[in-house]
C-alpha cells in the first residue's frame, strides 16, 4: 500500500478505466444476433469450457443443487433475501401514483413495473450467489413479470440462491454471450427490457454496446471503498476492510483517507501482518490489489470530504468521531457506512441494502441497483376542453416561435 500526503496524491488516484468498444465483444454480439443459441453455445464451449446441451437450468438440476448445499448456507441466503426483500418493499412503498391538477387540468403518474429483466450473476474468480439475491429480489419486488438468471460456471449455491431469490428461469451461460442473448433473444434464451448486474470488463462491454436495444443500470468497473478514519477508528477493522475489497479482483482498490501518518503507517502494518498469513497470503488477486491500493494523509476534515467527492467510491466508509454530523458533506457514493461497525461487507451480504453500486465515478450521477431500477414512471393527462384556453394559446405560440407549423395546428385545432 502507498502511503502519501494530501499535497502529493498522484494523479491515478483520481484515475477513470475507459470502457473500450472492444472489436472481440461487438463480434460475439454480432454472431449471437445473427446465430443465436448456436454462436452462445460456441462461446460458451471456448471461454468456460461449458459443453452443456442446453444452457436451461430444469427442475431436477435445481432439486440436485438444493442437496449439495449445506443448510446453514440456505438458512443465510435466505435471511439475506429476507432483509434485501424489506427494504426493497419500503423503497417501493415511497413511490406512489400520483393523481392531481394543474390548471384546472388532470395530470398524474402511474408506477409501472417493467415486464422482463436479465440479472448477470458473475461466476469467474469467484461464486457469487449473494449477487443472484441482489439482483433477482428488488426486480421481484416492483413486480416484474419475467426474470431471467444468467451465470457462467454456475455452481449449486448460485442456482439454489437464484431460485430462492425468485428468478423464473436459470441460465447456465456468462460472458458477453450472456448479455448478447439477454438483450436480442434467442430460441432458448428470453428477451429482456433490461440488463443488470456487474461482471468483467467484457461483460460491461458488451452491456455498453447492447445499451439502446435494452436497458442497463450502469457501467461498473472494479470494486472500491474509501474509508476516512481518525483515532477513534478501530485499526484491525478498517486494515480488514480494505484486505476485503482487494479479494475481488487484481484492479480492485482500498483508499484510507487519515489524519496523521502514524495511523497510515498503523494500518498498513496491520494489512501486511494479515496478508502475509495463510490463507490470504496465497491470494495473488489480493496481494497486487493492496500493493496498488492508497492511504492518505490529510490536515482536516475539508481536505477528506474534496477527496472523496472526487473520487466518488462505491463505498464510503465514515470512522470517525461525530461521523453522522457530516453525512450532508458527502454526495458522490454508491453506499455509505456510518460508523466502526457498520462493515462493508455487512452490505454485501446480508443488511438489507443492495451491494450492486455504481463504481468508476459513476456515482456522482447515479446510485446504487434498487427497485427503482425495475419501474417505470409514466406520466399522463385529461384536458378538459372548458378550462384549455391558455394551454391551447401558450402551445400555439411556442410551436410558432420553433417554427412548427403542424404543431400550432394540432393545437388550435382544439379551439372551442
Amino acid at each position: 500500500m502507498k502511503i502519501v500526503d494530501y499535497k502529493n496524491i498522484p494523479d491515478e488516484f483520481f484515475s477513470k478505466i475507459e470502457f473500450e468498444s472492444l472489436e472481440s465483444v461487438a463480434k460475439i454480439i454480432e454472431e449471437v444476433k445473427t446465430d443465436g443459441d448456436k454462436a452462445v453455445k460456441k462461446y460458451s464451449q471456448q471461454f468456460d469450457k461449458c459443453e452443456r446441451g442446453d444452457f436451461l437450468i430444469n427442475k431436477t438440476e435445481i432439486d440436485l443443487a438444493y442437496s449439495k448445499v449445506d443448510v446453514k448456507v440456505i438458512d443465510a441466503l435466505k435471511y439475506s433475501i429476507d432483509n434485501v426483500r424489506e427494504f426493497a418493499q419500503k423503497q417501493l412503498a415511497t413511490l406512489t401514483n400520483l393523481d392531481t391538477t394543474v390548471a384546472g387540468n388532470k395530470l398524474g403518474h402511474r408506477i409501472v413495473p417493467i415486464e422482463a429483466a436479465g440479472c448477470y450473476v458473475p461466476g469467474g474468480n469467484y461464486p457469487l450467489p449473494s449477487t443472484a439475491v441482489m439482483t433477482i429480489v428488488p426486480a421481484k419486488v416492483a413486480g416484474v413479470k419475467k426474470i431471467i438468471a444468467c451465470s457462467p460456471k454456475i455452481t449449486p449455491v448460485t442456482i439454489v440462491a437464484c431460485d430462492l431469490a425468485g428468478a423464473d428461469k436459470i441460465f447456465a451461460v456468462g460472458g458477453v454471450q450472456a448479455v448478447a442473448a439477454m438483450a436480442y433473444g434467442t430460441k432458448t434464451i428470453d428477451k429482456v427490457n433490461k440488463i443488470v448486474g456487474p461482471g468483467s470488463k467484457y461483460v460491461t462491454a458488451a452491456k455498453k454496446q447492447v445499451f439502446g436495444e435494452c436497458g442497463i443500470d450502469f457501467l461498473a468497473g472494479p470494486s472500491e471503498v474509501l474509508i476516512i478514519a481518525d483515532d477513534t477508528a478501530n485499526i484491525d477493522f478498517v486494515a480488514a476492510d480494505m484486505l476485503a475489497q482487494c479479494e475481488h479482483d487484481v484492479d480492485a482498490r482500498a483508499y484510507l483517507v487519515c489524519f496523521s501518518r502514524d495511523f497510515a503507517d498503523a494500518v498498513k502494518t496491520k494489512i501486511y501482518e494479515v496478508g502475509n498469513c495463510p490463507p490470504y497470503s496465497a491470494n495473488k488477486i489480493l496481494t497486487s490489489s493492496i500493493a496498488n491500493s492508497y492511504a492518505v494523509v490529510v490536515d482536516n476534515i475539508a481536505q477528506a470530504v474534496e477527496i472523496s467527492q472526487r473520487r466518488a467510491p462505491e463505498h464510503l466508509e465514515l470512522c470517525f468521531k461525530d461521523a453522522e454530523n457530516y453525512i450532508d458533506k458527502f454526495s458522490n457514493y454508491g453506499s455509505l457506512f456510518i460508523g466502526n461497525y457498520s462493515a462493508e461487507v455487512f452490505g454485501d451480504y446480508a443488511s438489507g441494502t443492495n451491494h450492486t453500486l455504481p463504481t468508476n465515478q459513476a456515482a456522482k450521477y447515479c446510485g446504487g441497483l434498487s427497485v427503482f431500477d425495475f419501474v417505470k414512471v409514466q406520466t399522463y393527462q385529461i384536458i378538459d376542453p372548458a378550462k384549455s384556453g391558455k394551454i391551447i394559446k401558450t402551445t400555439e405560440l411556442l410551436a410558432m416561435t420553433e417554427g412548427l407549423e403542424a404543431h400550432a395546428l394540432a393545437a388550435k385545432l382544439r379551439k372551442d
